[in-house]
């Protein structure tokens, strides 16, 4: 499942470039392209701020799984807990890694998408 998510993300953002580049390159007057591309720089700019900031969200996350495993090895509950403990820990550090992959996934789409706009404003 992991793995068709990551599919699914490379897609969708190809899709998306797909789009500002048939876009862009269809559209005549160059004060339409530039609006089109500048437009298009203002929700790539938004949506890699956002990822960025997933980013500090993640950086919390795996401050919480390391005191999550320090914690739980002092709490001297049964093996049952410990084993419980640490199945949900190994799930949060798998979804956090895969957040990330997905997050860098979109800064690279949104990379060359901002690059795309620029080069279509500047020729």
């Amino acid at each position: 499942m992991k793995y068709l998510s990551y599919a699914y993300r490379f897609i969708s953002n190809f899709a998306f470039l797909a789009l500002v580049y048939f876009s862009l390159n269809f559209v005549g007057a160059y004060q339409q392209r530039a609006i089109v591309a500048a437009l298009v720089l203002a929700y790539a700019g938004m949506r890699a701020i956002s990822a960025l900031r997933s980013f500090v969200f993640f950086k919390a996350i795996e401050k919480l799984e390391l005191e999550a495993r320090r914690l739980g090895g002092l709490a001297g509950e049964g093996p049952s807990a410990v084993s419980s403990r640490k199945a949900v820990v190994k799930d949060v550090v798998e979804q956090r890694q895969a957040g990330e992959m997905k997050s860098y996934i979109d800064l690279l789409f949104l990379g060359i998408i901002v690059v795309l706009c620029i080069a279509k404003i500047v020729t």
